[in-house]
Formats: structure tokens, sequence, C-alpha cells
């Protein structure tokens, strides 16, 4: 397997932790301690923050914004110019005047799992987590938690459908769900979906 290759350009921390075949593209800045999966790719002018780990397989697409405390699983796909955010109640002073400083918030993250896609200009208000193999539409804005399989979209963002591996909207048939790419059956109960076997 390829060692890692960064670009002229990239921002890549002496601590940060690289697998092999992982691509950092130009402009890209990956900060310390930060760890990237084997074969995955950030891409042009993307932000990595401090300590964020990212699963193998997964793309950070241009100018992603991933701040720290972040926690991408495998196979993850974060769309160009997305942000996954970490302060839920931002502020650049303190109410006496003074400017705030890292020992002023506590950050909060996102957590993204296995295979799930945020499209393009999505933002995710941490704490959130996107549930596995979900898809967040293009300009969502997310601030509840994404359950697995979930489509969502909208401003805030709310679940308009399912889709199974392939990222495909599920059809609906009989009371379950088929994935019209592969067949794969899922049932619908509680507001979550189980593949049938």
């Amino acid at each position: 397997m390829p060692e890692a290759f960064v670009a002229p350009g990239a921002d890549v921390a002496g601590s940060a932790r690289l697998g092999d075949g992982v691509k950092v593209w130009h402009l890209a800045q990956v900060r310390e301690d930060a760890e990237i999966g084997a074969n995955s790719i950030v891409g042009r002018g993307a932000y990595i923050g401090t300590g964020v780990r990212v699963g193998a397989n997964s793309k950070i697409q241009n100018h992603a914004l991933v701040y720290e405390p972040a926690d991408l699983a495998e196979g993850v796909f974060v769309g160009p110019a997305v942000v996954l955010t970490n302060d839920t109640f931002p502020r650049a002073i303190n109410p006496d005047g003074t400017q705030k400083s890292a020992s002023d918030w506590d950050a909060v993250g996102v957590t993204v799992e296995e295979g799930a896609s945020i499209g393009a200009r999505a933002v995710c208000v941490a704490p959130v987590r996107i549930g596995a193999w979900s898809t967040v539409a293009a300009g969502a804005v997310v601030t509840r938690d994404v359950p697995a399989h979930a489509l969502v979209a909208g401003v805030p963002a709310r679940r308009i459908g399912w889709v199974g591996h392939s990222g495909v909207p599920l059809v609906e048939q009989d009371r379950t769900w088929v994935c019209p790419t592969s067949g794969t059956v899922y049932v619908e109960e509680g507001g979550s979906l189980r593949e049938t076997g």
C-alpha cells in the first residue's frame, strides 16, 4: 500500500497521524494529533481540527471544516464546504468584555457513523450524531441526531425518507422499504430502520 501523500502547500502537523494511501491536497490543514485513516482523502482547503479522528476510506471534500472533537467512522463522505461545528453558544468575548480563550468554553463534537454522507454546504450543529449509512442533503442544517439510514433535508433538517447502503432512496412496498439498487428489504420500527436479513 502506498504511503500517505501530502501536496505542496498543505499544512500537516508533525503529531498528526496519516494512514497508508491517505491524500492531503493543496491548502488543506490537518491539526495536531488528528488521525486520518488509510486511503482517506482530504480535499483542497479542508480543515481537520486538533485530535479529530477520520476513519479509513473516507472523503473530506474541498473546503470542508471539521472542528474538534469530531469523530468520523470509516467510509464517511463530507461534501464540499460542509461545516461540523463545536461550540453550542459561540461568543468572541465574555460578558465582561474580555476576549474568550480556549479555557472559556467546552468543545462539543459531531459524531458521524460508518458510511454516512453529508452533502455540500450542510451544517451540523454540535452536539449531534449522524447515523450509519444516512444521508444529509446539500444545504441542510442538522440540529438533532439523524437515525441510521435516514435521508434528511431542510432548515432545520428533518427526515424525508430512507436510504440504503448505496445511498439511493428506498421505495416503500407493502409496509417495508426496498433498495431499488440491491433489493435489500428494511422494516421501519419506532422511527428507525432494520434490515430484514
